[in-house]
């Protein structure tokens, strides 16, 4: 048995900033020949619906307010650009697409500094073109305005290059004035090669710095000097590792971070039981990969299906031990990890996770003219994706701003209905979330091939015809599928109730007792797992046993 020794930081998401996964599958390694990326934000505070702003052209001397993505809290403002494109989601007009997620590191925090990493995002969508473009652009806001968050890892997506940008703020320090002399951030990008897929979840990734390659390396002049200002590396420039250096790994951050990458990178790339200990937490001391090239092309469906994994067939499979109960739920609550007996344990980290608030997969076409964002709410492994294109310009009631909260529920609100089932399914999940997810299966495959025809459809219209074109489509189908799961919810409600299973007749009616339609016939009782059985037989079975 191993004593393990928790980092909290790391196994419960950064000082409750949101604990997130993105994966990344280039056009070489795509079926489709897109971009891809994928983001979650999961945070036990965050509401899901879907964020727009159209484009628009603003007077010299406008502002633009910053306001604090986590909190809320109004961080000051800054010179508003004179054009914005529209963004719908983490989608801008030219297909830009940006997620992150924090690592938090070394703690550095400017007091000072008025934008935040979600700021950062968005004003980077507004403003940006490419991923390229985005990078220095987020540099140069960094540098004037200060850095207002922990660490964050960037994916920078565009229908040519997909970038991964770690970042952390320097350490403040004041001159006689009051002045902070430190401002900014150092940062490396790397680009990820055509043909290969990454990823990262709350762990800064990026090891060495590739000096003399500007087309796939970049980062900030001072990047190594900050850090042996500050102590904490002393060696060769060759020998400098971002990440060792300003993210130090350790158990917590391997078991509860890099393992979700591993899991990803073991479903796709051949190899990966090599770096199994690295990603359960026991050996540290050889990096897995940045990247790595997978043993087949990737098709949409593919990776938002590794958005809902739980870690199934590898040693930390989630649906196995007695933690998952007598139904396989692959759900663990918080908090991730608990003391027995003097020692430590830790509750498992999948990708797919109950506190999401909303999640993605972007396709980004470098043959196509629009982009494709399907957006889904609440934890994906029980959450229905909608396609939205890039040149969306308006949001279905069920899914815009305002429309619920965490703290005020919505009839008409898709966040709620599909938590409403969510819940309903944790409690025989083997079931009820095995049936949910066959209706997903179903309508994410019909929408694939609906979203694919009305591109060719809108392929043969004027620009502003198309947009609105696409737009109805997004739109409606989202209402449409709204609906749908309203009746979801009421019939798995009626089929499961009590812990029983009505029976059906071919035609998906249930069944009655052949005297009286409002009686159903005598229902399915499923029995327990035998893990479960052992379970409760070896903690009270002299109390349970019959005795004859």
């Amino acid at each position: 048995m191993k004593r393990v020794i928790l980092t909290v930081a790391a196994m419960t998401g950064i000082s409750g900033a949101f604990a997130c996964t993105n994966l990344i599958v280039t056009g070489g390694a795509s079926s489709n020949g897109s971009n891809m990326c994928t983001y979650a934000a999961d945070s036990h505070q965050l509401y899901g619906t879907l964020h727009y702003t159209p484009a628009a052209d603003f007077p010299a001397g406008a502002m633009r307010e910053i306001i604090d993505w986590d909190s809320g809290k109004r961080l000051g403002e800054i010179p508003q650009a004179s054009h914005v494109y529209s963004v719908i989601g983490n989608m801008n007009e030219h297909q830009l697409v940006i997620g992150e997620t924090t690592y938090g590191g070394r703690e550095f925090i400017d007091t000072t500094a008025i934008l935040d990493y979600g700021s950062l995002i968005y004003i980077a969508l507004e403003r940006c073109r490419t991923a390229r473009e985005a990078i220095l652009l987020i540099d140069n806001l960094m540098q004037e305005y200060g850095y207002a968050s922990e660490g964050e890892s960037f994916t920078l997506c565009d229908p040519n290059e997909i970038w991964i940008m770690d970042i952390i703020g320097k350490n403040p320090r004041f001159d006689k004035k009051g002045r902070n002399v430190n401002r900014g951030a150092v940062w490396v990008a790397k680009r990820i090669p055509d043909g290969y897929i990454s990823g990262h979840a709350n762990q800064s990734r990026i090891t060495t710095i590739d000096f003399n390659d500007p087309d796939n390396c970049l980062y900030a002049k001072d990047v190594i000097k900050h850090a042996r200002e500050q102590g904490i590396f002393s060696g060769t420039d060759e020998e400098f590792s971002f990440c060792d250096v300003y993210n130090p790994l350790d158990f917590g951050a391997a078991r509860g971070c890099e393992a979700r990458v591993w899991s990803f990178f073991n479903r796709f790339a051949d190899g990966m039981d090599e770096y199994l200990d690295y990603a359960m937490g026991y050996d540290l001391k050889k990096h897995m990969p940045l990247y790595v090239k997978p043993n087949k092309k990737i098709s949409t469906k593919e990776l938002a299906d590794m958005m809902r994994d739980h870690y199934e067939g590898t040693p930390m499979d989630m649906t196995v031990d007695i933690g998952a109960g007598g139904s396989r739920l692959p759900y663990r609550w918080r908090p991730m990890e608990f003391e027995y007996q003097g020692w430590e344990y830790v509750n498992e980290r999948a990708i797919a996770t109950q506190q999401t608030g909303w999640w993605y997969v972007a396709q980004s076409c470098p043959d196509r003219k629009y982009g494709i964002f399907w957006f889904g709410v609440d934890d994906a492994g029980t959450s229905p994706l909608m396609p939205f294109f890039s040149c969306t310009n308006a949001v279905p009631e069920c899914l815009r701003e305002g429309n619920g909260s965490l703290i005020e529920y919505s009839e008409t609100s898709m966040y709620w209905t599909v938590s409403r089932i969510a819940q309903f399914a944790y409690l025989r999940y083997d079931r009820i979330g095995a049936e949910v997810r066959d209706v997903i299966d179903k309508y994410e495959n019909e929408m694939i091939a609906k979203a694919d025809g009305a591109y060719s459809r809108a392929a043969g219209m004027a620009d502003t015809e198309a947009n609105s074109y696409l737009t109805a489509f997004g739109v409606d189908n989202a209402s449409d599928l709204f609906g749908r799961w309203q009746v979801l919810d009421k019939y798995l409600l009626v089929k499961y109730i009590d812990g029983n299973i009505k029976r059906q007749n071919e035609d998906g009616s249930f069944t009655d007792n052949g005297y009286d339609r409002n009686i159903p016939e005598f229902p399915i009782q499923e029995d327990y797992s035998d893990k479960w059985k052992e379970s409760v037989v070896r903690d009270h079975g002299d109390i349970l046993r019959i005795r004859k």
